[in-house]
């Protein structure tokens, strides 16, 4: 276990007993890697989101003011086609390009399973589990895939893995179809007979 020391209101140090790692995550497992653009993409996503809500609110006062609606029905589909592209194509696209980025992945050793917390529409963490197994790398590079966990896209930045052997396992580049390191060594065996 871990003992760690916290300074309470009145400056009295407190010790804490902890069995397991600041990192690990009783349901999902051991934290292998957190994403550096989390709050930046949440952040993002709310002030689309937000001003997108404003521009729904305040676009009959807008009609009202102007005089649009009393306009010809051309300056009409001009003016609500380019609210509708801030309004609604721009978040949507944002969730488009972000939803399949990874906040935070856990790994669980017993079960060989992953956990990927991403952001979902409404900027809620929406959970992913899936193998090892599930993982295909994808042919092509793709700008904003990593790789697909069953049919699902992932992001991650593979230089924010602690431990590169967590990145390795996970793209299963442990278990490639080149010569282990025993099987070099049986084969150095068997022409030294």
């Amino acid at each position: 276990g871990f003992i760690f020391q916290v300074k309470s209101f009145q400056g009295v140090a407190v010790r804490s007993l902890s069995t397991s790692s600041p990192h690990d995550h009783p349901e999902h497992g051991r934290l292998v890697y957190k994403g550096n653009l989390a709050k930046a993409v949440l952040g993002v996503k709310f002030f689309s989101y937000s001003t997108s809500i404003f521009n729904l609110f305040m676009m009959p006062y807008i009609m009202l003011k102007s005089g649009i609606g009393m306009e010809s029905l051309l300056v009409q589909a001009a003016f609500y086609g380019l609210i509708g592209i801030f309004t609604f194509v721009t978040p949507v696209t944002l969730h488009i390009l972000t939803k399949g980025y990874v906040i935070r992945l856990y790994y669980k050793d017993e079960v060989d399973t992953y956990t990927a917390i991403t952001y979902n529409a409404i900027m809620a963490e929406k959970v992913t589990v899936f193998h090892q197994k599930d993982v295909k790398i994808p042919d092509i590079t793709k700008m904003f895939t990593t790789f697909y966990a069953k049919t699902k896209s992932m992001l991650v930045n593979p230089t924010l893995f602690p431990n590169p052997q967590d990145y390795n396992h996970l793209m299963g580049y442990d278990k490639s179809s080149f010569f282990k390191l025993e099987d070099l060594e049986e084969v150095k065996e068997a022409d030294e007979r």
